[in-house]
């Protein structure tokens, strides 16, 4: 099994600068050879291969001596991307043509594999290809498995991260517990599970929203390249940051606890790209994060011999009566929160009876 680790680093002067060379010539590497590519098609009609592109790179470095001061290996690595790109473009168009990587993009990013031990994690520090060691921060956390390659990035608000990708991790399997669950995905209420039990929905994007708005309107009056705009700008990038980490800690601590508790979780296959077409609701739609919540629970099943199973989008989940199956039409309407069956007389929790429904047919579909 492959694992990921990601800490924090804290990088001296003379890293941060050999950090910002190698994105520069990472970013560099990737344009040089993506517009080659184009220009040998638009010639013949052929396309440059992954090993010519490399050879090529060989030349490169002697016109360009700058090229050799980040790892090697990073700059592999940006080819290696560029081909995965184009492969994927010709297998699955809808993924678009591969584009030119912009120098103004504040997420800068480099990769490079481990060889002969040169990547290693030292505790409160990990050794890194031309850098050296480099302090990380204090964790509990320690990395297990066989070291496969690490991911150097910045965010927009400055911060260094390195992720260190492990392999031959020896899988740890909860004892099961008996139990299914259903869940019915909202934006009142983050999650209503089929025993009755609402999560609250955080709202981290609305709540901060004010602050945003003052922070985004200073950095719009800042001059165009000044100092104080630069300020501003980071002032923005840390709020941002500041609410992706607290969205995010909620996602893993909630689907760690289901994953915990239960042997088999059903959900909803949401069609969130087009739900957001609503621009009434695409702003709540997207601090909510029901993409990200969904793919957090695929992964730790597979980690803990858990099972998932979504139901197809179109199955009416709020309109079925989960006693006797009446379907009741009125519910499509959302502001139809608690209805009584006119078959069965029971009186129904809208998103308590969907989480119900979701469960019964879940475990339907994937016995």
């Amino acid at each position: 099994m492959e694992k990921a680790f990601k800490f924090r680093i804290y990088p001296n002067k003379t890293q941060q600068v050999l950090f910002q060379k190698t994105f520069g010539c990472t970013r560099f590497v990737y344009n040089h050879f993506l517009a080659k590519r184009i220009e040998k098609y638009k010639e013949d009609k052929t396309n440059l291969t992954y090993n010519q592109c490399s050879k090529e790179l060989t030349s490169l470095k002697k016109e360009y001596e700058w090229l050799k001061e980040p790892d090697k290996d990073a700059l592999q690595k940006a080819l290696k991307d560029l081909d995965i790109a184009y492969k994927n473009f010709f297998s699955r168009p809808e993924m678009g043509f591969p584009k030119f990587k912009s120098k103004k993009d504040r997420h800068k990013s480099y990769r490079s594999s481990c060889t002969n031990g040169n990547i290693k994690f030292l505790g409160n520090k990990v050794q890194l290809p031309k850098l050296g060691k480099i302090k990380v921060k204090d964790r509990c956390t320690a990395i297990e498995g066989r070291i496969l390659n690490a991911t150097v990035s910045q965010n927009p608000d400055g911060k260094y991260y390195v992720s260190i990708c492990c392999t031959d991790i020896p899988e740890i399997v909860l004892p099961k517990t008996d139990k299914s669950i259903g869940i019915d995905l909202g934006l009142k209420e983050f999650a209503i599970t089929s025993d009755g039990i609402k999560v609250e929905n955080p709202k981290y994007l609305a709540k901060s929203l004010k602050r945003l708005k003052f922070l985004q309107k200073s950095l719009s009056r800042k001059t165009k390249g000044s100092a104080n705009r630069e300020k501003a700008r980071i002032k923005v990038a840390r709020l941002h940051s500041k609410i992706f980490n607290q969205r995010n800690d909620f996602l893993q601590k909630l689907s760690t606890q289901l994953i915990k508790k239960n042997d088999v979780i059903c959900l909803e296959d949401l069609q969130v790209k087009n739900m957001v077409k609503n621009h009434k609701l695409a702003q709540a739609i997207t601090d909510v994060s029901w993409s990200e919540f969904t793919r957090m629970l695929s992964y730790k099943a597979k980690w803990n011999s858990r099972r998932i199973v979504k139901l197809d989008k179109f199955y009416p989940s709020s309109q079925l009566c989960h006693c006797c199956g009446y379907k009741n039409t009125d519910t499509k309407d959302v502001s139809v929160r608690e209805w009584t069956c006119l078959k069965c007389g029971t009186h129904h929790d809208r998103d308590v009876n969907a989480a119900i429904n979701i469960l019964n047919e879940g475990l339907r579909v994937g016995v």
